[in-house]
């Protein structure tokens, strides 16, 4: 430092004076032997803090060593972990490049399954509706042929079925156009044969209480001579006498024969009359139930014809049931068509794959 120099010079000022031959001044040597000891206590604590500050630095040293060998080692260890992360995100991409390559080919493999079950699915609706358009034909030329609404009845019903059991959306228009036509057809045909059966169980009953036109119990004829009227005051052997005179008339009648074969008809013959009668009405109530219209109506008219020619025409209970039978010509004569327009709409749609 500075300082050592200054003091070699202070030391050798009172030699070089006394050698000069300058006499030392009382008071000096003191102060300068203080001022040493300050310089000697200030180069002490100088060399002091020099000393710790070269620990202080060799110490930072020392730690910015270790410091650095840590990072240095964390560095490589943080390389070593990049390699493995890269090695790893290299394999991953690598699998998962493999893996959207599969993925790319089963969606392109269930395309082509999509797109063939949808071809088979076509076809076979397809099919299924070519059937069911024949069976609804089929059953509509048997209704028309026998006038008899089962067939037809029938082939929608199974048709409903089919179409239901396929489970396909597209055809959920024809499963309905299906049912309402059977719920209607059978409606109609329900309702009507209810009316004509109850006319048909009202005839089957008047049949027993029918007068024919000989039975002379009930229907009585022209007598030869007109009764006689008795006054409210009449004798007592008057009164027996006009009911003598009505036994004599009720033996002999006389009257206009227009149906020989009617008046002949024996008791027994009226018998059998009536069950053929109740044969044929029950003939015709089987006719009205499986639909054959036309044969119920011939037997209506073969039941009208025996009515007219053996029944009395004047009895109150014979031109009722001539009554039953005319609402029941006009009943079967006025029975509504089969209507399928909604099956045939809806079959047409599937058909053309709307």
């Amino acid at each position: 430092m500075s300082l050592a120099p200054a003091t070699d010079e202070a030391l050798a000022v009172p030699g070089d004076r006394a050698a000069a031959g300058h006499a030392p001044q009382p008071g000096a040597a003191g102060t300068m032997r203080i001022v040493v000891a300050v310089v000697a206590i200030v180069a002490v604590v100088a060399l002091l803090m020099a000393f710790s500050l070269w620990q202080k630095v060799n110490g930072m040293q020392e730690q910015l060593a270790r410091q650095s060998a840590d990072a240095l080692a964390q560095a490589a260890e943080a390389r070593t972990l990049a390699r493995q992360a890269s090695e790893v995100v290299r394999d991953a991409a690598a699998k998962v490049a493999l893996n959207e390559s599969r993925i790319a080919e089963l969606n392109l493999q269930r395309a082509q399954l999509d797109e063939l079950m949808q071809n088979l699915s076509r076809s076979h609706d397809e099919s299924m509706v070519v059937d069911i358009e024949a069976a609804v034909q089929l059953g509509m030329q048997r209704a028309q042929t026998t006038g008899n609404a089962e067939p037809l009845l029938a082939a929608l019903k199974a048709s409903e079925q089919r179409v239901a059991r396929a489970g396909q959306p597209r055809l959920a228009p024809l499963q309905r156009a299906l049912a309402r036509d059977a719920d209607q057809i059978q409606a109609v045909a329900a309702g009507g044969a209810t009316d004509s059966l109850h006319k048909l169980d009202d005839l089957i009953r008047l049949v027993d209480d029918l007068p024919v036109v000989n039975d002379v119990a009930r229907t009585g004829g022209a007598s030869l001579w007109a009764p006689d009227p008795l006054p409210a005051d009449a004798y007592w052997w008057q009164r027996v006498w006009a009911a003598v005179q009505q036994e004599i008339r009720a033996l002999v009648r006389v009257g206009r024969v227009d149906r020989p074969e009617a008046v002949l008809v024996s008791p027994d013959q009226v018998f059998f009359l009536r069950e053929n009668l109740k044969l044929k009405l029950l003939g015709v109530r089987l006719s009205v139930l499986s639909r054959q219209l036309d044969s119920a109506r011939f037997e209506l008219a073969a039941v009208t014809t025996a009515l007219n020619r053996y029944f009395d025409p004047r009895s109150r209970r014979t031109q009722q049931a001539a009554t039953l039978l005319l609402q029941l010509q006009s009943q079967l004569k006025d029975a509504p068509a089969l209507n399928i327009n909604a099956t045939l709409t809806a079959l047409s749609a599937a058909a053309a794959g709307r």
